[in-house]
């Protein structure tokens, strides 16, 4: 039977502005708050909607025949759907960095995931898939803590998706990238791959193209699969012949799990170890110059300064210092395994992967309680 990926959200978003109720006799005060929560709301509706359409663009319409030529696809159908995104205006600034300068604050971030809300989901999520987690584990080696930590982080367990058309998203990004991002070429090509995925995608499939909705970087499902993530690493995990990141918890387990799998998560291997440092003969920068990606041996790790106890002393794989900024106060530190780097490979960010492995811990000890 022929696999099909599903990823049909609901086709409107209810902005509700209408049915906020008002006193009979409102003060000018709370006229003026009314007023201008309208206007965001009709602003912020203009924007999701979009501006003009892709179909007078020489440039889409030429990456069009080009991805219809290298894919084998219908011509009129690729340039019909490239041809009908619309350009979102919103979206472009969105994908700019944090000036410089800006300040990272790790205790700021944690805190943004690691919330009461989010846990009861988790434990709920957990209660309600723990089979599946379960044989998860055992098929993947990924642990239900780290699956449930990333479906959390990223959607909060299904509950935001994301409310902009993906085609619309990702032809903005991948015709309208903004040019003053520091990597623009690179990013703008990632997202033209990204579109032509989708495309293959789509029309392998032969889902309506113009129906699936996700963040505004054209992510999609509970887990927040990018195209070409899905194409590769998404699986039928309940074997009913076809594949639904959007409403099938056991397909979205499964994909995680299978996506850790893929980037070399080893089975039994801790993420991160406790770390302290000798001051005397600390080399910080030595440490923190390859960043998150593991490096160090035990025995160099503890030779340029950091002091590791218990099972970390005598751990056989490579190590990376991971140092998590607290703006003014001082950073946290913790010495990253291979697994550690595996979760980046969902977001390339330290402070992304302690907020996956915290969360998942908050709800596993949620649970045993």
């Amino acid at each position: 039977m022929r696999r099909l990926i599903s990823l049909a959200l609901p086709t409107a978003v209810c902005l509700a502005v209408a049915c906020a109720a008002l006193p009979a006799v409102a003060s000018p005060k709370a006229k003026a708050r009314a007023n201008a929560k309208t206007a965001a709301t009709e602003k912020q509706s203009t924007a999701a909607r979009g501006g003009p359409t892709y179909a007078t663009r020489d440039d889409a319409m030429q990456f069009a025949d080009e991805v219809a030529a290298r894919r084998k696809l219908d011509p009129d159908w690729v340039r019909t759907t490239i041809g009908g995104a619309r350009m979102l205006t919103n979206v472009p600034r969105l994908m700019l960095p944090a000036p410089k300068g800006s300040p990272k604050n790790w205790a700021a971030y944690r805190a943004r995931f690691i919330d009461p809300v989010r846990i009861a989901a988790g434990v709920r999520f957990w209660r309600n898939n723990a089979d599946t987690l379960a044989r998860a584990e055992a098929d993947f080696g990924v642990p239900a803590e780290i699956v449930v930590g990333i479906i959390g982080v990223e959607t909060i367990y299904g509950r935001n998706m994301g409310s902009f058309r993906v085609i619309d998203a990702l032809s903005t990004l991948a015709f309208d990238f903004p040019q003053a991002h520091p990597r623009a070429a690179e990013r703008q090509a990632f997202f033209r791959d990204e579109l032509e995925s989708f495309l293959s995608t789509e029309s392998r499939t032969h889902e309506d193209p113009m129906r699936p909705l996700g963040s505004y970087a054209g992510a999609m499902g509970m887990p927040q699969f990018m195209p070409s993530s899905l194409a590769k690493y998404a699986v039928d995990y309940d074997g009913d012949g076809r594949i639904d990141l959007v409403n099938n918890p056991v397909d979205v387990i499964g994909s995680v799990a299978n996506y850790f799998k893929a980037f070399g998560w080893k089975r039994g291997m801790p993420s991160t170890f406790p770390v302290r440092f000798d001051e005397a003969r600390l080399q910080k920068a030595t440490l923190l110059a390859p960043d998150i990606v593991p490096t160090f041996g035990a025995d160099s790790f503890v030779a340029a300064g950091a002091v590791l106890d218990g099972d970390a002393a005598s751990y056989k794989g490579l190590l990376a210092l991971i140092e998590l900024q607290n703006g003014a106060d001082a950073p946290n530190y913790v010495a990253g395994t291979q697994n550690f780097y595996v979760i980046t490979r969902y977001n390339w960010s330290s402070y992304y992967a302690m907020s996956v492995l915290d969360l998942g811990r908050e709800v596993k000890a949620a649970m045993e309680q």
